[in-house]
């Protein structure tokens, strides 16, 4: 291609492509056409499989923008063609985001403007009827790219985002709506907002999965044989693959339907829209654009598109997108420019950076909150495809292909067959020359060698195992949504496993409290509902500062915010609409200690102690919480601002991560002893959470209150104390992670807890073994000129007295004998936080590969640096698997090549596999089951070569005497040996534990094809005895020998009809002899121990094998004429069927001595000769091992600094890594 003219579409994302233009060319559509017909369609049929050729055999190059055909290549590992048809589309305007009053079509640089006198019909009509304007798109995979004549590219129209518009511009400029035309202008771009999951027809189907090329193959091979009176065999082959299409279809129709009916429950529904000046209307969600205005009602809705809250607050349920069930309380935008300081604090909108204030599609409002007189509305950013919810429809409708060895070799396999089938062929064509055959019998008999060599069950055989595995797994209440990905389970090396909720219980218990008073510690205290502490500003920020709600009088949020709730024993109250109204209060939820707690009131003699009174008394401890800015993972801290009732000053209250809580605190309220304090309980293992108050000013009103920017209020806060919250492990887990560890599976956690509550829970578990040294890399960004570095320091082990530089010398002599002598990977193990790993990410790129071998504990992850983390690993040539509680772990499950969800909702479709108990056994369980897979498909593809090759040796030889095996010999060795094997063959379940081992990847490896050429050998030589042997025997060609009521032949002659050369005895041998050695090797390769339970154990296998062998010596030694006739076998003497059982024995014992003696030595052969040749291993995390085992300054010294240093041109981006001591 044409680099000049090579456009990249969806640039940096995951689906960036290629792009070249091409106009259709007529002259090469008539030589096409003509191609077809000449080759009876099946150049048409090589076409549509391959959108390259298509596109290259009818059209010719052309500039994009004039493009008729759009050419493209994804730019991933896979390279796939798409093709698409470019159409132009009329429209009053060429940018969506004018304004229709303009004639003009030039972009406005960063928003439209809305005027509502545009709204005359007459304008659209009249820019209609005047100025049509072309605009040129095409659609790809549910999207649509227009072309764009300022960047001269297509480029697809997400929605409101494309404007990089500002926070403040949101509210300025989006908050009107828009009107009737401009509705109906947009949607002219964006089209109907639905996520339109449309049901192939049966027949649309039928033509996709009929045109695959092995159902082509299937079909040539069918009319081949009918050519050749192979009736019966045909038919036989038809039923299957009538029968595999049909299943085919019923599946495929089933995930269409089942993903359709998901989509469309909730797609259309009535919303009410704002048209500015507090005018209404009702319309169908379909007709939502992107700038509209909708009203969220406050019996709520499931969000048809995704919108940005503007007013209002809605808790949600968004469990469809996270697989977290604790509702969410979302805020509205905040307005920079209406706070007068936080002018500056104005950044551009995005979905990801401002999810706190965005609904997204398919989520569930529960419900509303609102103040008096004020509608809750939201502006729509993203409709249809574009939303979240259409992105991941459509990373279901269109998944990547599963990039694994196996399935590469497969193909690499057939070729192999194609060749051996080959070589057959031409030695057929020219044994038929000689034989002079007639011409058609020449062509036939060929081409038949071909669809023998590549077996019609192949696709079938190979599916098997995995559905077996399926079904065995869904016993254990693992489901899978990607059964392919069951393989690839069988080669997971590493496996990342989040926390909370995951390696320990979900839900977090009170340890204690330890408040802080005049910048000093207090003693740890067991109980918050103490009546002595109801008054302190430590409880009542523990009663405020969180997003509990009540959804039908029950208390609803976040688990941790609930313990913490529950622990003070306040009540939480909501106010209703009336009462807002009535009072017109501006708090809207309460929250108050129980009368019990309250302190005794005085009361004087002459006082009259009335009911409004007792109701001042316990108001007065009442406090309303004014606003709430949510937890944010990103900045690790919630706060909230409330007022007692009573009071005219408001209050904030602050909860979050210790150091973040301390870093906005006043120096002189953090206790001296903040550090070591806090450092204690993490490397207990308990979750600390900090809490901070700070008395606001009197200037600070309400509606101020409402608009002003967190980081205004969370700062210069009083320091109050710390949470002690203790989490727990799951039973199940250390034995888990210890079965893991001694199967040579590394484990690593990943979590968004504090660093030394991860390591504390690491070594609990067992992931970091009691010996083994913690080295934690803290990550500083450039500053003030100085370039990013890494600090080095060691954790201290726990239980070990705390004198930290003997501590860290003994560390680094015990870590560098470790590492010379024994276990040197296991010896130490990198721990770093989120901002760190963002830190090594952007600076230090060569170290990065380093730190993620040994990289145990990543604490303070955000959701998409667990996803970078998976990439970086799979970078190294891991096989990684990723077990979550489906919380924050969507994109770190569905990038991982086995994502397991401990969830059992909707967002379990983002999961490949789902575990319905919320437990880590499934892990195991799941990589056992993807062993026996893998082996399965192993023997499989063994057997099913062999099959091949001796069926195909068997007919050479019959060629080369004018002979063949019979129509009915075909169909019993393949209905009754070879698929009753095969299905049987694949039913042993997976071995009991795992070992520390796995299977190979691919069928290309040395054992694997040794093994299959040695068998193939073994066959071909006692083939070629039994064929030479009888042809040597005096009886071979006297008929007055033979003493058999069944039928028998002369051999004298080759000539005759076609049953009088097929009905000989050289074929009746040859049937014998490779009827049994199918079975041979099928015993031979349904390998057990140590990946699957043993054959013997497969009673299914047993019996099918008994049965078949027992059947073959009946009609041996007791010749039926009925049995006889149907098979076309001749009688033979006695004395050659005993020869025949003599040669099957030696047969069985050579390749059974071959197959076991390779099982035991050729591991030892092939180490030893890997060890003289000093191979470097493919894998590139073995090849790094290796360069670090020698390398003096791996690992980093404590107390030491790594450098970033660029290097000395500015666009070079690698770096210069220097050791400063």
């Amino acid at each position: 291609m044409e680099k000049e003219d090579l456009k990249i579409v969806n640039r940096g994302l995951e689906d960036e492509m290629e792009l070249s233009g091409y106009r259709l060319c007529r002259w090469k559509l008539v030589l096409v056409g003509l191609g077809g017909l000449c080759t009876g369609g099946f150049l048409f049929l090589l076409l549509y499989w391959m959108p390259e050729w298509c596109v290259k055999a009818t059209c010719t190059r052309t500039a994009v923008r004039d493009a008729e055909v759009a050419l493209l290549r994804s730019t991933d590992e896979f390279k796939r063609w798409f093709r698409a048809r470019v159409r132009i589309m009329l429209a009053p305007g060429k940018n969506p985001y004018d304004n229709l009053a303009s004639q003009t079509a030039s972009p406005q640089a960063n928003d439209h403007a809305h005027n509502p006198s545009d709204s005359a019909p007459e304008k659209i009509t009249r820019i209609q009827g005047d100025q049509h304007v072309q605009i040129r798109y095409f659609t790809l995979h549910s999207t649509k790219y227009f072309w764009n004549d300022t960047i001269h590219n297509f480029e697809v129209l997400k929605g409101l985002e494309d404007l990089s518009m500002t926070c403040s511009s949101v509210h300025s400029k989006h908050s009107l709506g828009l009107n009737k035309n401009q509705q109906e202008y947009r949607r002219f771009f964006f089209g109907l907002n639905e996520i339109d999951v449309k049901v192939p027809s049966l027949f649309k189907l039928l033509i996709k999965e009929v045109l695959n090329p092995f159902y082509i193959f299937q079909l040539f091979s069918v009319i081949l044989w009918c050519t050749d009176e192979y009736y019966y065999y045909a038919m036989a082959i038809v039923v299957m693959s009538f029968i595999s299409i049909a299943t085919s279809l019923y599946t495929i129709k089933k995930q269409y339907v089942m993903l359709h009916d998901m989509v469309a429950t909730h797609s259309t529904v009535r919303v009410t829209v704002y048209r500015g000046d507090n005018e209404t209307e009702e319309a169908l969600s379909t007709d939502l654009v992107p700038g509209d205005v909708i009203v969220i009602p406050s019996n709520g809705i499931i969000m048809p598109c995704d919108a940005v809250l503007i007013c209002g607050t809605c808790i949600v349920n968004e469990s469809m997108l996270t697989g977290e069930s604790v509702p969410v309380t979302k805020t509205d935008l905040p307005n920079p420019q209406q706070d007068k300081k936080g002018g500056d604090g104005d950044t551009i909108y995005g979905t990801e950076e401002h999810k706190r204030h965005t609904l997204f599609c398919g989520t569930n409002v529960i419900q509303t909150r609102y103040y008096t007189g004020e509608m809750v509305k939201a502006v729509v950013v993203r409709t249809g495809f574009s939303t979240a919810k259409g992105q991941l429809i459509r990373s279901i409708l269109y998944p990547k292909p599963t990039d694994f060895k196996l399935y590469r070799d497969a193909y690499l396999f057939l070729l192999c067959l194609v060749a051996v089938a080959s070589i057959v062929f031409v030695y057929s064509l020219v044994m038929k020359i000689l034989n002079q055959e007639p011409v058609k019998e020449i062509i036939v008999k060929s081409l038949d060698i071909i669809t023998i060599t590549v077996p019609p069950a192949l696709p079938a055989a190979m599916t098997a195992g995995i559905v077996y595995a399926q079904r065995r797994l869904k016993k254990v209440g693992i489901f899978s949504i990607s059964p392919q990905r069951i393989n690839i389970c069988g080669q997971l090396n590493l496996v990342c496993f989040d926390k909370t909720g995951t390696l320990t219980e979900d839900g977090l218990d009170m340890w204690g409290i330890q408040r802080t008073e005049d910048g000093r510690f207090h003693h740890s205290e067991e109980k918050a509902d103490d009546k002595s502490l109801v008054t302190t500003k430590f409880v009542s920020c523990m009663a405020t500062c969180h997003s509990l709600t009540k959804i039908e009088g029950q208390l609803s949020g976040d688990p941790l915010d609930l313990k913490m709730f529950e622990a003070t024993g306040w009540i939480l109250v909501e106010a209703t609409e009336e009462e807002t109204a009535q009072h017109d209060r501006i708090e809207l939820t309460y929250v108050k200690p129980p009368n019990q707690l309250l302190p005794p009131p005085v009361i004087s003699p002459e006082q009259d102690m009335e009911l409004s009174e007792l109701y001042e008394l316990s108001a007065s401890y009442m406090i309303g919480i004014v606003r709430q800015f949510s937890f944010s993972s990103a900045l690790q801290r919630m706060s909230v601002v409330v007022r007692q009732i009573g009071e005219r000053r408001m209050d904030a209250y602050l909860k979050g991560a210790p150091e973040v809580v301390a870093s906005l605190c006043k120096k002189e309220s953090v206790p001296e002893d903040f550090a070591e304090v806090l450092e204690d309980y993490t490397k207990q293992g308990f979750r600390v959470i900090a809490l901070a108050h700070r008395r606001l000013e009197s200037k600070l009103t309400f509606h101020k209150v409402q608009n002003i920017n967190r980081d205004q209020i969370e700062k210069n806060m009083d320091f109050l104390g710390l949470i002690v919250m203790q989490n727990k492990l799951k039973t199940e887990t250390p034995g888990v992670l210890e079965d893991l560890r001694r199967a040579n599976i590394r484990t690593v956690m990943v979590t968004g807890d504090n660093m030394l509550t991860a390591i504390s829970v690491a070594r609990d578990c067992g992931m970091i073994q009691p010996q083994d040294r913690v080295i934690i890399a803290d990550a500083l960004p450039p500053k003030d000129g100085q370039a990013a570095k890494i600090n080095w320091h060691y954790a201290d082990k726990p239980g070990k007295p705390s004198n930290k530089p003997t501590k860290l010398e003994e560390m680094e002599i015990i870590m560098d004998d470790g590492h010379s002598e024994t276990r040197p990977q296991e010896q130490y193990h990198f721990a770093m936080s989120g901002k760190s790993f963002a830190v090594i990410i952007e600076h230090f790129q060569d170290l990065l590969q380093k730190l993620v071998l040994h990289g145990t504990v990543f604490a303070r992850m955000a959701p998409d640096q667990k996803t970078q983390l998976v990439e970086t690993l799979e970078s190294v040539d891991y096989f990684v698997g990723m077990c979550g509680d489906g919380a924050n772990d969507c994109g770190a499950l569905k990038r991982a090549h086995a994502g397991i969800s401990l969830s059992e909702l909707e967002a379990s479709v983002a999961s490949p596999f789902t575990s319905t108990t919320p437990s880590i056994t499934c892990v195991p369980n799941l990589i056992r089951e993807g062993r026996a897979a893998l082996i399965t498909s192993f023997c499989v593809f063994k057997f099913m070569a062999l099959y091949s090759i001796i069926q195909c040796l068997s007919v050479a030889l019959l060629y080369s005497i004018g002979s063949n095996l019979g129509d009915f010999q075909f169909l019993f060795i393949d209905i009754a040996i070879i698929l009753l094997i095969v299905f049987t063959m694949s039913l042993n379940s997976a071995w009991k534990e795992l070992v520390a081992r796995r299977p190979p990847s691919g069928l290309v490896s040395v054992p694997l094809l040794f093994s299959v050429l040695t068998q193939i050998l073994i066959c071909l030589g006692f083939q070629i005895m039994g064929f030479l042997l009888i042809q040597k025997l005096d009886w071979y060609s006297k008929p007055d020998f033979y003493n058999c009521s069944a039928p028998h032949m002369d051999n004298s002659t080759n000539s005759g009809t076609k049953e009088e050369r097929i009905m000989n005895d050289v074929n009746t041998t040859l049937f014998f002899v490779s009827s049994f050695q199918y079975l041979i090797v099928a015993v031979v390769f349904s390998k057990g121990k140590p990946f699957r339970q043993p054959s013997y154990k497969n009673w299914p296998f047993v019996l099918s094998t008994l049965i078949v062998t027992i059947f073959l010596f009946f009609i041996m030694f007791v010749p039926i004429s009925g049995i006889y006739q149907f098979l076309e076998l001749v009688c033979v003497p006695l004395s050659w069927r005993v020869a025949m059982v003599l040669i099957v024995l030696g047969n069985t014992l050579v390749s059974v001595f071959i197959e076991e003696g390779m099982e035991l030595y050729g591991t030892k052969c092939l180490s030893w000769l890997c060890c003289r040749r000093r191979k470097v291993p493919k894998a590139r995390y073995m090849h790094l091992a290796q360069e670090l085992s020698v390398d003096p300054d791996w690992p980093p010294k404590p107390k030491s600094t790594t450098e970033a240093k660029p290097g000395p041109h500015p666009d070079d981006c690698s770096y210069h890594i220097e050791a400063v001591s």
